[in-house]
């Protein structure tokens, strides 16, 4: 007996991967994706001025092309398991792997000597430069796509799982303070940042107690 609906608001092929997971933890998944991934037109910098890539988005692995290949010799710090894989698939010598974030990442960096990195993300994920990270890169950008009212109604009753600040706030421009259905939507954020990016007004609003998808579907409970 399905439990709970669940409605998975990130971008493909990160939707699917989570909705495979609600349905395995016995829930029903409502995929609405609410941006697409793109890829972005980059010029890759020479390899020998840096010292080691840091990946923290697969999608970064995904849309960067057959460019990234020049980076192949350097020393690759990326978040989660999911970028990890990918990058290893791409012919990467991934040598860390941060479970939690970018800060703990690039800090682990730092104390392993890391003093002038590369950073490939997205248009929203970009790292201001400093520190460890000479230069960021923008090799994909998350567009937004039209979501049409009555798909929007399909939330009312459901928990909205929120993957990122981006989605927080475009969710709760989608359903404004002023909408009945806000209080007939509750949320699962994956940090407490996110959770804040969405305001108040929910039904109710839970964090997962760590920063990925098993604890994200568990907190939705």
């Amino acid at each position: 007996m399905l439990r709970r609906r669940l409605a998975v608001l990130r971008p493909e092929p990160g939707n699917s991967a989570t909705c495979a997971g609600v349905g395995a933890a016995g829930h029903e998944a409502i995929a609405l994706p609410l941006f697409q991934i793109v890829a972005r037109a980059w010029t890759p910098p020479d390899p020998r001025d840096f010292d080691a890539l840091i990946l923290t988005s697969a999608n970064a692995v995904r849309h960067a092309g057959d460019m990234l290949g020049r980076y192949a010799n350097l020393p690759t710090y990326a978040v989660g398991a999911a970028t990890a894989r990918a990058a290893t698939a791409a012919g990467l010598r991934v040598v860390a792997i941060g479970a939690d974030n970018a800060a703990s990442l690039l800090d682990e960096a730092s104390a392993t000597g890391v003093y002038r990195a590369l950073h490939l993300g997205g248009v929203a994920t970009t790292i201001t430069t400093g520190g460890v990270v000479a230069e960021s890169i923008a090799v994909y950008a998350g567009d937004p796509v039209d979501v049409p009212p009555e798909a929007l109604t399909r939330l009312v009753g459901a928990t909205a799982l929120l993957h990122s600040t981006r989605a927080a706030e475009r969710l709760a421009a989608l359903v404004p303070v002023q909408s009945p259905n806000r209080a007939c939507i509750a949320l699962a954020a994956i940090s407490p940042g996110v959770a804040a990016a969405a305001g108040d007004g929910w039904a109710r609003i839970a964090i997962a107690a760590h920063p990925n998808d098993d604890s994200l579907i568990a907190a939705a409970d």
